[in-house]
């Protein structure tokens, strides 16, 4: 399987707990309308290896929204 997606999810800042951070992420896959099939994709390449692989795999799938960026972008019709 192959995902060429992101979610909005910034992990930098989060609980560096590895439960924590597999958890806010399928919460916010599921948020973001992402099947089972695709978070339990995500989340076994997640455990496959250390936490370090842990999360890198996370980062793969998780790109922040600049929130401020966007809004920018709005405004001049975007």
């Amino acid at each position: 399987m192959q995902i060429n997606k992101k979610i909005n999810l910034e992990l930098v800042g989060l609980d560096g707990n590895a439960f924590f951070l597999m958890g806010a992420f399928q919460k916010q896959a599921k948020r973001e309308s992402w099947t089972e099939e695709e978070i339990d994709f995500v989340m076994k390449e997640a455990q496959s290896g250390d936490y370090n692989h842990l999360l890198s795999t996370l980062m793969v799938y998780c790109e922040p929204i600049d929130e401020d960026e966007y809004d920018k972008n709005d405004e001049d019709g975007d």
